[in-house]
């Protein structure tokens, strides 16, 4: 054959591949083009209509897909399917920043119970009736999954729309929703693990389980003890590219590692995004994310709503209808049910209760996680969207029947009973200072335990399957004794701290004063901890020599640690401790200032001045922040220059970071003043502002008033720039009284300023 054809017939196929990879680009271009578009125009409908944007996106999926003959629907649904789970990645990470541990912390018992409780409840129910409407285990277990989770987007709409958003029970109900969403990434976890193994074994699900909490308690150590640090380290580099760039690379890139250890992209993208909630970087890493978020989270839903198709909706109807009434009344059960068995008032765990009557983002991603496995019948992905639409447009009702609710079973309730609630819910809420106390040092002590022996675990590990047989292997002779005693010293500032004391001794003194038997559980506390570190020594030189060498020499090195690194590990175990608090605590602490202190009752705080904020384009000298409050800026960062002690023309801008100095009172009652802003992302965009005119006239509010005593910024929200009086313009200082005729250029909202003519 002559070459020149075989290279003419080489050059083709490579011309056809790069025709067919052109083709693939444009297809993806095109689809991505399709869904944007009509999402756009269905979610400004929504807006108008004032329904919450997820729905929209589900309805714009459903145009884009082939179910919709009268629209062009997307070529390749991969292609959609490849976003959309970007789109999962970048949600999560977006939730984690909104989760943060320290929130769950501050959740409280009552909120991790009363989830439980609906969790646990939901899943049941969900599996029974899965069962019942023929579903197999599978199918069954993922639709309880699906059915177990509120959403956390569609309350918040709702308590914003009604105003109910600072009430008591709406506290209770974010705090649900927080221990929600760490259920719900533990629930990914499991059932991935049950659908990969086709079977429900007890063995195996524990074991699924004990992994994931480990990885997480290592995770998070790790992350809160470096990654403060290092985005401190390099602050002032970290503009608000960079700061994109670095967030989004370490979402990915523990996406990826969690890939690596076994479990799923979404759960290290939650992960990360839960670390870097507790660092004060994470506000501004939520506004440069935002818009990421948006694009891909909008794609996610969209490939929500294509899985829609109207013929199984019809078919299906009984079970959409049974299933909502599955969610709003199991709902309704099990969260007013666990308010109540946390010592909440009736009124409030009613009030909770009927706020989670619906479900949400969650379900679409178990969904999808089901899908994604090939184990989750597609019949039931356009019932589940169709039973959280459904449940969506009811809650507001049923928010709204709450009172009426309790108030019929207060009266319909008999007295007994209504005075054992009460009575349960104020003993529940009220405990004597020695129990308080009792409670503090023993989570403490709990936690100590907890986290330092996963730590001494992930040592033990990586020297036993690592580092001692590389040793071994490098340097036959001594490879493995240097190893052991690395491994040691290592472990050494983790022993010691798992053996010290998990109170403070004032603590200890007051608990023996208040009750002489409490003298009892804190020796037995001691022991238990001693037996615990010595364990960790003697099961590595067991498992590297023999049983016999380990409980020999284990018990020497023991004692040898304790006595002869004492004094210099302690020091250097309460330095690590208390870096990793002030890191824990880095987004408060920074935030109030608490760990600046200037002088005994002062100290330095930074302030990220709000969007809605009274002082919101006022010079210092206007905003009188020193002689109302006691406070003095001593800096202003912007744009990532700082302004050190600005002077009294400075005004302040959205986004500038305050340095204030003030007591502790001071500072607490200045923080939601500077700190204001507007929290409903979903109620519409921002007000119209424009630069304009207006005429006054003898009916005019204004007339005969000046730029001062009219109170133009507080009332009306305007700014005077000008006035023109026939062809002077008079700057305006606060004392030219206006008058018919004058035209005052104004800057505001121009259907109130329209309203001073």
């Amino acid at each position: 054959m002559n070459p020149m054809m075989i290279l003419t017939a080489a050059q083709v196929a490579e011309s056809a591949a790069q025709v067919a990879g052109e083709m693939q680009v444009e297809g993806l271009i095109r689809d991505l083009a399709l869904i944007l578009i009509l999402g756009a125009v269905v979610t400004v409908l929504f807006k108008l209509l004032k329904q919450p944007v997820v729905l929209g996106y589900i309805v714009a999926g459903f145009l884009a897909s082939p179910h919709f003959a009268y629209l062009p629907s997307v070529t390749t649904e991969s292609n959609i399917e490849f976003w959309a789970q970007i789109g999962i990645i970048v949600l999560l990470f977006s939730l984690g920043l909104e989760f943060s541990f320290k929130k769950l912390m501050n959740a409280g018992g009552s909120a991790v119970v009363t989830a439980l409780i609906i969790v646990c409840g939901m899943l049941a129910t969900g599996y029974a009736i899965g069962h019942l409407m023929g579903f197999s285990n599978i199918n069954s277990l993922f639709l309880g999954g699906m059915l177990s989770m509120s959403s956390t987007t569609i309350i918040i709409k709702a308590f914003t729309d009604m105003g109910l958003r600072h009430q008591k029970f709406a506290a209770n109900v974010f705090a649900v929703l927080i221990v929600e969403d760490l259920f719900a990434v533990l629930m990914m976890v499991v059932l991935s693990s049950i659908a990969i193994n086709n079977s429900v074994e007890g063995g195996e699900l524990l074991w699924s389980v004990s992994k994931l909490g480990f990885f997480l308690i290592i995770w998070f150590l790790v992350g809160v003890f470096v990654l403060p640090s290092l985005l401190n380290s390099s602050r002032r580099f970290l503009n608000s590219e960079t700061l994109l760039i670095v967030s989004m690379g370490l979402c990915l890139g523990m996406s990826v590692f969690s890939v690596a250890c076994g479990f799923s992209l979404a759960l290290g993208a939650f992960v990360m995004g839960s670390i870097l909630a507790g660092t004060s970087f994470a506000e501004r890493i939520e506004h440069v994310v935002m818009p990421v978020k948006d694009l891909f989270g909008s794609v996610f839903f969209i490939s929500v709503g294509m899985m829609v198709n109207p013929e199984v909706i019809v078919e299906y109807w009984s079970p959409i209808l049974i299933l909502s009434a599955v969610v709003i009344c199991g709902m309704i059960l099990f969260g007013t049910s666990g308010m109540l068995l946390t010592g909440q008032t009736l009124k409030v765990a009613i009030q909770s209760g009927f706020s989670l009557t619906q479900i949400g983002e969650f379900a679409f991603i178990i969904a999808s996680l089901g899908m994604s496995l090939g184990v989750l019948d597609p019949t039931i992905y356009p019932i589940v969207v169709a039973v959280s639409v459904l449940t969506t447009f009811t809650t507001p009702y049923f928010i709204r029947m709450a009172n009426p609710v309790y108030r019929f079973l207060e009266r319909r309730l008999p007295k007994r009973l209504h005075f054992l609630i009460d009575r349960y819910s104020t003993q529940a809420s009220t405990e004597s200072e020695s129990g308080i106390l009792w409670h503090t040092v023993l989570k403490r002590y709990a936690w100590r335990i907890l986290l330092y022996s996963i730590v001494l675990i992930a040592i033990t590990l990586i020297s036993l399957q690592a580092f001692i047989p590389w040793m071994t292997d490098h340097f036959p002779v001594w490879g493995r004794l240097a190893g052991v005693v690395v491994s040691l010293a290592a472990m050494s500032p983790f022993l010691l701290a798992l053996s010290l004391p998990a109170s403070k001794k004032v603590e200890r003194e007051r608990l023996v004063q208040t009750n002489a038997r409490f003298d009892l559980p804190l020796l037995i506390m001691r022991i238990v901890r001693f037996v615990i570190a010595l364990g960790f020594v003697v099961a590595l030189l067991s498992h590297v020599y023999s049983m016999t060498i380990g409980w020999t020499f284990g018990l020497a090195v023991f004692v040898i640690m304790m006595v002869v690194f004492s004094r210099s590990v302690r020091r250097r175990m309460r330095r690590i401790e208390s870096r990793f608090l002030e890191n824990l605590n880095e987004r408060d602490l920074r935030r109030t200032g608490r760990n600046n202190n200037l002088v005994s009752n002062m100290h330095l705080a930074f302030l990220t001045v709000g969007y809605d904020g009274p002082y919101v384009g006022e010079r210092l000298a206007d905003s009188n922040l020193r002689k109302k409050y006691g406070v003095n800026v001593a800096s202003i960062q912007r744009n990532g220059h700082t302004i050190l002690v600005p002077g009294p023309d400075a005004r302040l801008f959205p986004g500038d970071v305050l340095g204030i100095i003030g007591t502790d009172d001071e500072i607490q009652r200045v923080i939601p003043l500077v700190e204001c802003q507007n929290d409903d992302d979903s109620a519409g965009g921002p007000e119209e502002v424009k630069l304009t005119s207006i005429h006054l006239t003898e009916k005019s509010p204004l007339a005969g008033q000046t730029s001062q005593s009219s109170d133009l910024r507080g009332k009306y929200k305007a700014l005077l720039v000008n006035i023109q009086r026939g062809d002077e313009f008079l700057a305006p200082d606060g004392t030219t009284r206006f008058m018919p005729g004058d035209v005052l250029w104004m800057v505001g909202n121009p259907k109130i300023i329209s309203k001073l003519r």
